[in-house]
């Protein structure tokens, strides 16, 4: 009975990896087949390094969508990925027991708020502060930076917390004996011994940062030009998809597909970049 039930189960098992293969492998045909077409027709160059996107001209360059992209995650990664780190350090090592049983369920609650819910928060709290503090509209990259930073906060603190509990204790232990001060055993030991972990949740934080959409909509300004300034409007790869699918049709609908092409293929490159990392022992 035994051996059938661990048969059975290996056979679920199985069958839920293949799924979750075959949905991708779905997802790769679908937009390449309905993308890379019209990368062809409008021309590879022309879609990826064009400076211009108008659509009822024909004419769809998206690399000022793609510097949007790159801008926006960098500034998000800058300001996010640092306090992330910081704080899972804190959970782990120096933070009191009575305000872990707080800290950790806010951490986890921020994980589950909807991304509308942020858009409405960057729209009614940050912009503003950002007209005030600026002269300017509000809406741009540094608002849009800020709120992303925000949003990977819990999936970098959250692996980044389980990494460095993974770490064995007498890492820890180990360099205490050696005379090093509680802070200089968890920075200079416990943390470099958790790298891997960390760097997957710094990962995991840049694909949330590349693939958001309706918080960056909200507040990003959605302009497809090339940000002159941090306070300038951007428009993202993802804030270009929604915003005028709804009503694309022919050419420019394919071009929309063609860009999420674009965008697959990015977050692709960030993953293969961690693996290699990861293989290396970075």
């Amino acid at each position: 009975m035994k051996n059938i039930t661990e048969s059975m189960m290996r056979i679920v098992f199985l069958a839920a990896a293949c799924v979750s293969i075959i949905a991708v492998l779905l997802i790769c045909i679908f937009l390449f087949a309905n993308g890379v077409p019209a990368m062809l027709e409008i021309g590879v160059g022309d879609f990826l390094f064009g400076s211009v996107w108008r659509p009822l001209s024909d004419i769809y360059g998206i690399f000022p969508m793609i510097v949007g992209s790159i801008y926006v995650t960098a500034g998000a990664v800058l300001l996010g990925v640092p306090i992330g780190i910081l704080c899972a350090v804190f959970l782990v090592h120096f933070c009191p027991a009575r305000l872990y049983r707080v800290l950790k369920p806010m951490v986890e609650l921020l994980a589950g708020i909807p991304s509308i819910v942020y858009g409405f928060f960057g729209l009614v709290v940050l912009v503003p502060l950002m007209q005030q503090l600026t002269g300017s509209s509000g809406k741009g990259l540094l608002t849009a930076s800020i709120l992303l930073a925000i949003m990977i906060l819990p999936t970098v603190i959250g692996v980044a917390e389980s990494a460095i509990r993974a770490v064995p204790e007498s890492y820890y232990e180990g360099a205490l004996a050696l005379g090093a001060t509680h802070e200089r055993s968890v920075f200079f030991t416990v943390v470099p011994a958790a790298r891997s972990g960390i760097m997957a949740g710094v990962v995991l934080g840049v694909g949330r940062a590349v693939g958001e959409t309706m918080a960056v909509v909200m507040i990003a300004g959605n302009q497809p030009v090339i940000p002159e300034s941090l306070l300038s409007g951007v428009r993202t790869l993802t804030a270009n998809i929604v915003l005028e699918m709804g009503y694309a049709a022919d050419l420019h609908r394919e071009a929309l597909i063609a860009t999420a092409v674009v965008l697959f293929v990015f977050i692709l490159i960030i993953n293969l970049t961690f693996s290699l990392l990861k293989r290396r022992g970075y």
